[in-house]
């Protein structure tokens, strides 16, 4: 499907953690994702308590505005949402220039640009002009500061909400497999990059694995869309049990603009699914970095104390329009957002279908008699590995590394490994479980 279309419908949307278009983003994710996923909102009361956090309240901007004394309006909400610091605190005053000053905010590397400025923890209000318009206003004057915003406990008002959607493989899901998860951030307003591109990249996957579903036994893959860091641990803490069924996560964001896409390593660093991403990138342009190095995101969370469930981030920063009115999408790329798509599939095939074979035979098994020996003149590569890939079914080593240590393609002993468990020679053991029990 393509993919910049889509990012055009979420780009203009005020997606702030909680907001009726916030709820409208999530309702736009959900017509895209494919039917089979069972795409489904999840809704959390404000102010409830998710672990050390709480569910923060909906957030209502009936207006905004900064006028000078002779009614010129300086910046207002409704041209723009980003003139607003999102979660600005009501205010309707009338302020010197000395008082106003504080809770101006313009980018310095991009003066022609609209800054994007959040307090959602540290409750203040403030404006987002360029600074270019910073040094034009005058300083000799008062100021009309009017912002008429609410934050609603109530949650019949509409709450605190997630998106999620599954997709299992061939012949349904398989508890003891686990599943995969991808993640990506919704709520930032009028911003392409960072992130609808990556919400509209993990859409794509998500479309990819429907029409070509995980091999059966494989993991399921789980796709979550929602407010960065405090949504995914909304969501962990209202589905504790999920925890253990992870096996690993990708968190995807800014896949769009033109850079080469970046890795951040899991907090394991040299895990199973940090090895299957070195291997899917080892032919591409790319740039390697350490777990939640800048910029740091859900991956924290996912990856974090008490869940630790393997996660990497996959990503396109830095790039200079970062949270800026620059951030639109005339710097969005569809290649850009497909070649993400590619890698991020390429990674959930082999990281979601593997497991580790452990053998329930003795002795070197009668390959022959069994239909299993393949002919060296049909596939030399595979003949001269057969004896190295039957020694390493112990239940130690997963099917790809066993394809690593024999250097073959992984589909290439994943399929020969298969005909060893269709007639019973081998027992597939999961991907083991890295979260703690708390």
């Amino acid at each position: 499907m393509q993919l910049k279309p889509l990012l055009k419908k979420l780009y203009p949307l005020h997606r702030t953690l909680a907001s009726d278009e916030m709820d409208e983003a999530l309702r736009v994710v959900g017509e895209t994702m494919p039917a089979a996923a069972a795409y489904a909102v999840e809704t959390y009361r404000p102010g409830d308590p998710v672990w050390t956090w709480r569910v923060p309240e909906r957030y209502v901007v009936h207006e905004a505005y900064l006028e000078t004394e002779d009614g010129r309006r300086v910046v207002d909400f409704a041209d723009n949402p980003l003139h607003l610091v999102s979660y600005s605190l009501p205010v309707d005053a009338w302020i010197t220039w000395e008082e106003l000053e504080p809770h101006l905010y313009y980018n310095e590397e991009r003066p022609w640009a609209t800054p994007w400025i959040f307090k959602y923890y540290q409750r203040d209000w403030g404006f987002c002009l360029p600074k270019e318009l910073f040094e034009d206003l005058p300083r000799d004057v008062r100021y009309r500061v009017v912002i008429r915003s609410e934050f609603l406990t109530d949650p019949e008002a509409g709450g605190f909400r997630v998106g999620v959607g599954v997709l299992n493989p061939e012949g349904g899901p398989v508890p003891q497999a686990g599943e995969m998860l991808i993640s990506a951030h919704l709520c930032h307003p009028m911003q392409a990059n960072d992130d609808a591109a990556g919400v509209v990249t993990a859409v794509e996957v998500a479309h990819r694995l429907a029409a070509r579903p995980l091999p059966s036994g494989s993991m399921s893959v789980r796709f979550w869309f929602g407010p960065e860091t405090i949504g995914t641990i909304a969501y962990l803490a209202h589905n504790e049990a999920l925890i253990p069924m992870l096996r690993g996560g990708i968190f995807v964001e800014m896949t769009g603009n033109q850079g080469p896409l970046a890795w951040h390593h899991t907090r394991q660093h040299d895990h199973l699914l940090d090895r299957v991403t070195a291997h899917v990138l080892s032919n591409r342009e790319h740039v390697e970095r350490n777990f939640a190095d800048f910029p740091p995101n859900d991956e924290r969370v996912i990856n974090g104390p008490g869940v630790n469930v393997p996660c990497i981030s996959i990503n396109r920063w830095p790039y200079s329009e970062y949270h800026t009115s620059d951030d639109n999408p005339d710097i969005i790329h569809e290649a850009m957002l497909q070649g993400a798509a590619d890698v991020i599939e390429e990674i959930v095939r082999i990281y979601a279908s593997n497991y580790i074979p452990r053998r329930t035979f003795r002795g070197p098994l009668f390959l022959s008699g069994h239909g299993l020996w393949v002919d060296w003149r049909e596939n030399f590569d595979l003949n001269r590995a057969l004896e190295k890939i039957m020694m390493r079914m112990e239940g130690q080593h997963s099917i790809f590394d066993i394809a690593q240590e024999v250097n073959l393609d992984y589909w290439t002993v994943r399929d020969y490994v298969e005909k060893f468990r269709a007639q019973g020679f081998v027992k597939a053991l999961p991907v083991p479980s890295e979260a703690p029990s708390r």
